[in-house]
């Protein structure tokens, strides 16, 4: 079907076609922000496979560089939205996709992006060794290109995440020291990719906050993710959910129990109105960490209230 429909449009590569592939790709990121990848994942595929049948069509060098650069970010979105979902065997696809379309540019920038994805994705999945090494893969990758502080600063966050998961306190703390680094190297001018620039400053303070969370440096981490939250804007429902989560489990590991439960409240009002799975299972890990405590009132109602949602 997808054939048939390319062939009835005639579709070839233009300049305003390349400018309107870019421009659908910026409104996705907005909307992930935003609302959660789940809705999106059917526009972003079928937005694929008609960039996959420019490309075949296309004879200019210059268009098709461009049209591979437009898939591998697509693919690495539609994994992205599988990875959301925890669907991690198809998002593994969709990455691995990505990648292919990234070497075929030789855009090793963008290789070390994807790579960072498949880091964070073995977190999720208990691999922190797999995070480590996909992360500084990443990393020289981007250093072989001449990547940007800003994105050498977001790498070395992901492989904090890493050692953070394997328990590991030393090069945890020496990957965060790392990425403060480079952040503070960021300059005007450095031609950032378009992917990375999310990563500000408020996004380096709160996932400071989460490695020291996932070493339960509750202390340390509380203020870092709180002072992330009153800065990030308030339309990003996704991450505003996901950082107000850590948010309450570094209060719960402070013991602050009416106050974790009431800030998980929070993050599950904010879970109602987006989709993302990913979310949802860590209120339900919160749920299991309120075991000891559900001789709290508050404790027990928000378990109940969690429980009732499908993980």
């Amino acid at each position: 079907m997808d054939d048939i429909l390319a062939i009835a449009a005639g579709s070839r590569a233009t300049p305003n076609v390349l400018r309107s592939l870019q421009v659908s790709i910026e409104d996705y990121w907005r909307r992930d922000d935003q609302h959660g990848s789940e809705a999106l994942r059917p526009a972003v595929i079928g937005q694929l496979r008609y960039v996959m049948g420019v490309i075949r069509d296309a004879v200019d060098p210059n268009y098709r560089r461009s049209l591979h650069g437009i898939a591998a970010e697509l693919a690495r979105l539609a994994g992205w939205t599988y990875f959301d979902a925890r669907q991690y065997s198809a998002a593994q696809g969709y990455f691995t996709e990505s990648l292919r379309f990234a070497r075929e540019i030789d855009d090793r920038t963008f290789i070390a992006n994807v790579l960072a994805c498949l880091s964070l994705q073995a977190t999720y999945q208990d691999k922190p060794q797999d995070a480590i090494t996909l992360a500084r893969a990443a990393q020289d990758n981007a250093r072989s290109a001449g990547g940007t502080p800003r994105l050498l600063a977001m790498l070395s966050v992901r492989e904090a995440f890493g050692h953070a998961s394997a328990h590991d306190r030393e090069a945890a703390h020496r990957a965060i020291t790392e990425a403060h680094r480079h952040f503070g190297c960021i300059a005007d001018g450095d031609g950032d990719p378009a992917w990375v620039r999310y990563f500000d400053h408020t996004k380096l303070t709160v996932d400071t906050g989460i490695v020291l969370g996932r070493l339960n440096e509750a202390g340390a981490a509380e203020p870092l993710i709180a002072e992330g939250l009153k800065a990030e804007p308030m339309a990003n429902l996704r991450g505003r959910a996901f950082h107000t989560f850590w948010l309450a489990r570094t209060q719960l590991q402070r013991r602050e129990v009416e106050l974790a439960c009431a800030t998980a409240g929070e993050a599950l009002a904010l879970t109602a109105a987006i989709e993302s799975p990913r979310v949802v299972a860590h209120l339900h890990e919160f749920c299991r960490l309120l075991r000891p405590y559900r001789s709290s009132a508050s404790a027990a109602e928000l378990s109940d209230r969690i429980t009732g949602m499908a993980e």
